[in-house]
């Protein structure tokens, strides 16, 4: 094999080397880009379900406040008229025991 024939051996593997390094290169970028695409994605879908789920907790925390609200609220009623039961309870008893004690004099 000739100098020549060798030089144009070599050129042509070459060249066939660096055609195959730009597709690569081409291939590689492409890749990257939709990594990059699908990252994007992933973040933009968890900063929606965070904000989701944040807002759910918010609204959740407003309705466990309502709701507690509504306890204490009736719990007062509740404990007012047990005390007026009680307060009625004791009169009675009261004008009972008053009422024992003059029928036995």
């Amino acid at each position: 094999m000739t100098i020549d024939e060798r030089i144009e051996k070599l050129e042509f593997l070459l060249s066939s080397h660096l055609e195959q390094a730009r597709k690569d290169y081409e291939e590689n970028r492409r890749l990257w880009r939709e990594q990059q695409s699908s990252i994007e994605a992933l973040w933009k879908a968890t900063d929606r379900r965070f904000e989701e789920t944040r807002q759910l907790l918010q609204e959740s925390a407003e309705e466990t406040r309502t709701m507690l609200r509504a306890y204490a609220t009736e719990s007062s009623e509740r404990e007012k008229r047990m005390d007026e039961r009680i307060e009625r309870l004791v009169s009675a008893i009261g004008k009972l025991i008053a009422a024992n004690g003059k029928s036995e004099e």
